[in-house]
């Protein structure tokens, strides 16, 4: 397996699950969240801790079906899904869908030829870019939900 590929497969991982440089990442930004705050606005006019991680999913989504040959594009429903269902058992399940993701994502990263990298994949982007990206992408997120928690917890002490 080329170096550069297994080095990208680790950003991908560490950004979702720990044990980078930067702070935390999805997974430990998203650890002792509940479905009722994961569903909560408690910021006006900003997406939920639970939109933002299905958000991520279409993502991973996306990345993953330009992978395996399509030439897509995420429909606003899939960039942006609502949530369906607030309980517990729904969030513990768009959790493990996106971790499961996020797995399928490194694997397939592993497996992609090197030489391939800088070709479009799927999109007028290139392998590369969307590989390093998904990261990029997924700590930017993992901020978001860190200060919706903090918004969270200020409108507990304000009440």
């Amino acid at each position: 397996m080329p170096l550069d590929m297994e080095m990208i497969a680790d950003q991908i991982s560490r950004a979702f699950r720990g044990e980078s440089w930067h702070g935390p990442s999805v997974r430990e930004v998203l650890a002792g969240v509940s479905a009722e705050d994961a569903a909560a606005h408690p910021i006006a006019g900003a997406h939920s801790i639970w939109e933002i991680v299905l958000h991520l999913t279409g993502g991973y989504n996306l990345v993953l079906r330009r992978v395996r040959g399509e030439r897509a594009q995420l429909a606003l429903e899939e960039e942006w899904p609502p949530v369906a269902e607030v309980s517990s058992g729904a969030w513990r399940e768009s959790q493990h869908t996106l971790e499961q993701l996020n797995q399928q994502l490194q694997s397939a990263v592993r497996a992609f030829p090197a030489e391939r990298l800088s070709q479009e994949l799927g999109s007028e982007y290139s392998a590369y870019i969307q590989f390093c990206g998904t990261p990029q992408h997924d700590l930017y997120h993992a901020g978001q939900i860190v200060l919706l928690k903090k918004a969270l917890s200020a409108s507990r002490g304000a009440a």
